[in-house]
Parts: structure tokens; C-alpha cells; sequence
């Protein structure tokens, strides 16, 4: 079968495929936010739904009514304007650094030989959503339902996160990670410890050249938007059976009538084609037999073996986005935490 196989690069770095090619990249644009302090405080309605906001807080002046706060936004796809409140800055710099803690934590946490398994478990979390009844979902109800079939060999990745939650809890001050995000999240830092693998491989197994080529060429700023979808709530209760398929047995047509029941297509079966079991290479030959899918299922093969790799990885990462966000109402203040209160009356001016 040609192209790269997500799931294996041992056989890249045996090849040594040189990284020599160079990639444009899109202009940023930098717009300006005005934020404003104020007793009564606002929720910033547009907060979730704007695309790869990154920011960086230049000065901050006072705490009166009506004093200007200077803020620089990166915007990664779109302009964005509006005003914004100390309060929010304060949360989102509160969940900002707990989530840098969780990624730490999974990073070391994580075992190669368990990236499948936990691909699997987030694709099947997500998978068990229907949309005529709104329920379901990417909801953390897997840890609940790991006996039926689909769901078979998942033990040991829940058992690692079950590890992972217990030293992620203990620094949060914010309350305990919802198994729902833990699980979304291991799935993201199973892909980049992926992507960084595969450049690693295209510089012949060198570990340092690899880490370049992925910091100059790689997609990690594409996950501004999965990291703002933070704040899922656990359900207590297992989903319904029978919505989610078992990959390894089912035949094509039903896994595409599996995607096109939560709103994605034989595109995104293509690209998600590691997702659907430990065998990449297994799962792609049958989806290129397949008059659907065999386009997508090419076009990532191509792609993967570029030096970029960007039309797969981006494509992944925007799928994996949309199926963490199914069934949700994310809870933007989670895991925030009570401002320290300030005297002013013992402030010296």
C-alpha cells in the first residue's frame, strides 16, 4: 500500500527521507481588543465560537471603571474585535496553565504502544452521539462501557488515564479533570507525540533535526480551537448500546453510515482511518476499495509523505475537533478558581 503509515514510522527512519523542502505560511494579522474593568462583569458571548485566538497581555493599569487595558491578539483564521473583562483574562490564564499541566503530565504518562488504544477510546467516546435526541457524545460515558465489543483491548488505556487523573487532580485548583476532557486530550497528545515521531523519521532518526523540522513545518499551531473546547461534563451513566460500530468486524459501508450519522463524511473516515484500530495499513486497504473514500485515503497517503505532511494533519486535527465538541455544552469556566482579593487599603501609591 503507498504512502506513510501513521501508526508505524519505524520504516521512515530507516529510509531517511530528507526534509530539505520549504512551506509558505499564512500571514497573521494583529488586531487590537480593548478590555475594560468594571463592577459588573460580563460573560464574553463570542469566546467560544472564535477561531485559533492566542494572546499575549501588554499592560495592565488600575482597577477603576472605564480604565483601558492594551492586548494584542494573534489571530490565527479570522479578525476578531470586542471587549473583553479583567475577570475573563484572569480565568482564561488560570485554565490556560492547567491545561499546560495536563499536557505535561499525558506527555510523560502516555506509552507508544497505547496510541491506538487511546485514539480508539476517544473516537468511540464521541461516536456514541445522535443527533435527533441530542445525546451522547464525547461525554467520558467509555469508562463505563468498556465490556461491549467495540470497545474491546481499551483496559489498559483507561487504566493509564485513570493513573494520569490521579496526578492531575492533585495539582489542580480548580477541582478534578472530567474523564471527558482527560480522555479527548490523551488523544491529542497521542497525535503530536505521532506527528513528532514522523518528523523525527524523515530526518533519519535524528531526534534533534526532527524536532526542527516539526517546530518549522508542523501543524501544532492548527489546535488553537480543540484547546478552547475545555470544560466537557462527565456523564454518569453509560450511553445506549448499539451506536458505535466494532471497527476490526464492520464493513465499510456501515462505518460511513457511522460518520455520516454524526454529520462527517468519507473524508473524514479517510483521514481518521488510525483511529479504527491498531492497524493502520489494514484499515486503509479496505477504505481504498471503497469509491468514497479511496480519493481521501490517497491524498493523506501523498501527504504524509511530504515534508509538511499539512493537508493530513490539518484535516486530522479538525476532525478530531469536531467529534470532541459532539453532545457537549462546554462549560467555560471550569476549573477557574476564586480570584486572590486585593486590600486596596493596604496598597501604598
Amino acid at each position: 500500500m503507498a504512502g506513510a503509515n501513521f501508526l508505524s514510522t519505524a520504516a521512515l527512519v530507516a529510509r531517511g527521507v530528507a526534509a530539505c523542502s520549504s512551506i509558505s505560511t499564512p500571514t497573521r494579522r494583529h488586531p487590537q481588543i480593548r478590555v475594560c474593568c468594571r463592577a459588573d462583569v460580563e460573560a464574553m458571548e463570542a469566546y467560544a465560537h472564535e477561531e485559533r485566538l492566542r494572546f499575549r497581555r501588554r499592560d495592565f493599569i488600575g482597577t477603576c471603571v472605564g480604565t483601558a487595558i492594551g492586548l494584542e491578539m494573534i489571530d490565527g483564521s479570522t479578525s476578531f474585535s470586542g471587549v473583553a473583562t479583567a475577570a475573563d483574562l484572569i480565568e482564561r490564564r488560570q485554565r490556560s496553565e492547567f491545561q499546560s499541566k495536563i499536557k505535561d503530565t499525558l506527555y510523560v504518562a502516555i506509552k507508544p504502544e497505547l496510541v491506538p488504544s487511546l485514539l480508539t477510546m476517544a473516537l468511540n467516546d464521541a461516536m456514541t452521539y445522535d443527533k435527533t435526541t441530542k445525546t451522547g457524545g464525547a461525554n467520558g460515558s467509555i469508562r463505563l462501557e468498556t465490556s461491549r465489543p467495540e470497545n474491546s483491548g481499551l483496559s489498559s488505556a483507561l487504566d493509564l488515564l485513570t493513573e494520569a487523573k490521579k496526578e492531575i487532580d492533585s495539582f489542580s485548583k480548580g477541582g478534578p479533570i472530567s474523564f471527558a476532557d482527560l480522555i479527548q486530550f490523551a488523544a491529542q497528545s497521542a497525535l503530536k507525540r505521532s506527528f513528532l515521531d514522523a518528523a523525527i523519521a524523515k530526518c533519519g532518526g535524528n531526534e534533534e533535526k526532527g524536532r526542527t523540522l516539526y517546530s518549522a513545518y508542523g501543524s501544532n499551531g492548527q489546535w488553537g480551537l480543540f484547546d478552547r473546547t475545555f470544560g466537557r461534563a462527565d456523564a454518569q451513566e453509560a450511553d445506549p448500546e448499539g451506536r458505535v460500530p466494532d471497527w476490526s468486524k464492520a464493513s465499510v459501508q456501515e462505518m460511513k453510515d457511522r460518520f455520516v450519522a454524526v454529520g462527517l463524511g468519507p473524508r473524514q473516515l479517510a483521514v481518521m482511518s488510525a483511529f479504527l484500530g491498531p492497524d493502520q495499513a489494514a484499515t486503509e486497504g479496505r477504505l481504498i476499495a471503497d469509491p468514497d473514500c479511496r480519493p481521501w485515503v490517497e491524498k493523506y497517503q501523498r501527504s504524509r509523505e511530504t515534508v509538511s505532511r499539512t493537508d493530513y494533519e490539518v484535516d486530522l486535527i479538525t476532525t478530531l475537533t469536531k467529534l470532541s465538541s459532539l453532545g457537549q455544552k462546554i462549560n467555560y469556566e471550569a476549573y477557574t478558581y476564586p480570584k486572590q482579593k486585593i486590600d486596596l487599603g493596604k496598597l501604598k501609591l
